[in-house]
């Protein structure tokens, strides 16, 4: 091989090596995202969800602000009440680890295509913009969230069309819009749904005291010696015989209930009516004392407001029971510990509900709100005279005993013929 041919050998296998870079260099420009962010990876390359102490979430009209103070989450429009830590803190996780489904490049001039226009008062077509900020007021990010993504027509079990993600943008990534399959259901501008939901829950109910409406004065009261016990109403005359169907769901009053909302001071007067307030008074075997002042809602005849002050007069030991033995001592001394550190707490958590005002159901209070003739069994009339059926008696609970009945008709005698008679026809 002369000198010439090793040259041009040479010569091809460079521009070889060079058509095969350019191939990799080709292929490796368009299988990059035209999106800063690829399918897969999370929408923020990092999330500073431990520096979050303040998110405010902006709609069509409306906006809410969630703060957090000494570690403790709660909504501003609602005059620092307690937010539900739960919801706020799964948020933030769920976009710390948000991964993007599908990326399309976009100007911002495309937002509304994606349920995103800032310009518009249609909740639907606005969506909704969340800025997280650190306690110095510093940002450290800012998403919209967009239209739901549907999977097709005819998809959803009642023949619509299934939702299956969301849109979303980072403000931070102007290289377009992305695809998501969370849906951030939970995620709204209405300050009620993000607010803790603990409330009332009275335990073993001794004493229910109910006034008149707009007096002082008391409708009723009903008490009970033991907990296994039934009411009875105090100062019953002999004929009011308490209706056990009425009075029985008193003993769990407010167990599970949960209030609607809770009232700014500042629209409590607009919401007030100023006719039909009462006030109640729960007392417990267990020393806790509610005291309640119950207020039509202008406007909404299934709403209630209501107001709760709470105290608790909590035993510091446990009465020895004759005959103990030191084993069985030990083990309910140290019931009766944990049990007082649970009512203590109970007692701390109550007392974040005194001076607030809250919007209930009508329905939660309603077992409540009875008037006394409607905790009374219905006086059952007396038998007409001549009828026949005996005198019927009322027990207890509104149950009516009667006496089997007799019937006054009369059947004439059959007649028997006499022994002689019977021996003269045979």
């Amino acid at each position: 091989m002369n000198k010439r041919q090793v040259i041009i050998l040479w010569v091809i296998a460079i521009a070889l090596g060079a058509a095969v870079t350019t191939v990799k260099l080709t292929q490796k420009d368009t299988s990059k995202s035209a999106t800063n962010r690829a399918p897969g990876e999370t929408l923020f390359e990092s999330f500073p969800a431990v520096d979050v102490t303040n998110v405010e979430i902006q709609g069509a009209a409306v906006s809410v602000t969630l703060t957090k103070k000494e570690g403790v989450w709660a909504v501003v429009e609602r005059d620092g009440y307690p937010a539900n830590a739960t919801s706020v803190n799964e948020f933030i996780r769920t976009l710390s680890e948000l991964k993007v489904t599908r990326g399309m490049e976009a100007g911002l001039s495309f937002a509304p295509r994606f349920g995103m226009d800032e310009s518009s008062s249609n909740p639907a077509d606005h969506g909704l913009t969340a800025t997280f900020k650190d306690a110095g007021g510093k940002q450290l990010a800012k998403v919209s969230l967009g239209k739901n993504i549907e999977s097709g027509a005819d998809a959803g079990p009642m023949g619509g069309a299934m939702s299956v993600g969301r849109y979303i943008r980072n403000h931070a990534d102007e290289s377009g819009f992305y695809a998501i399959s969370e849906m951030f259901p939970a995620v709204s501008t209405e300050a009620a749904r993000w607010l803790a939901d603990d409330f009332i829950s009275p335990e073993k109910i001794k004493a229910i005291t109910l006034s008149e409406k707009d007096k002082s004065d008391n409708a009723w009261k009903l008490t009970r010696e033991t907990e296994e016990a039934e009411f009875k109403l105090d100062g019953a005359a002999p004929t009011e015989v308490l209706d056990t169907t009425v009075t029985s769901p008193l003993k769990s009053l407010f167990s599970y209930a949960r209030f609607d909302d809770v009232v700014p001071a500042g629209k409590i007067a607009e919401r007030t009516v100023a006719d039909g307030k009462r006030n109640a008074t729960i007392e417990t075997f267990e020393g806790f004392t509610y005291n309640l002042t119950i207020a039509p809602v202008k406007g909404a005849e299934d709403k209630l407001l209501m107001t709760v002050t709470v105290a608790a007069e909590l035993p510091k030991e446990r009465k020895k029971e004759e005959g103990e033995k030191p084993e069985d001592a030990k083990a309910k001394d140290e019931a009766f510990t944990q049990r007082v550190k649970t009512l203590t707490e109970k007692l701390d958590k109550a007392k974040l509900f005194v001076g607030r005002t809250f919007e209930v159901s009508k329905s939660t209070i309603d077992p409540l709100l009875k008037e006394r003739s409607q905790l009374i069994t219905a006086p059952t009339p007396s038998p007409a005279a001549g009828t026949g059926n005996g005198s019927m008696q009322q027990l207890p609970g509104g149950i009516i005993a009667t006496p089997p009945s007799r019937s006054t008709a009369t059947t004439p005698p059959i007649a028997i013929p006499p022994m002689e008679d019977q021996e003269k026809q045979n």
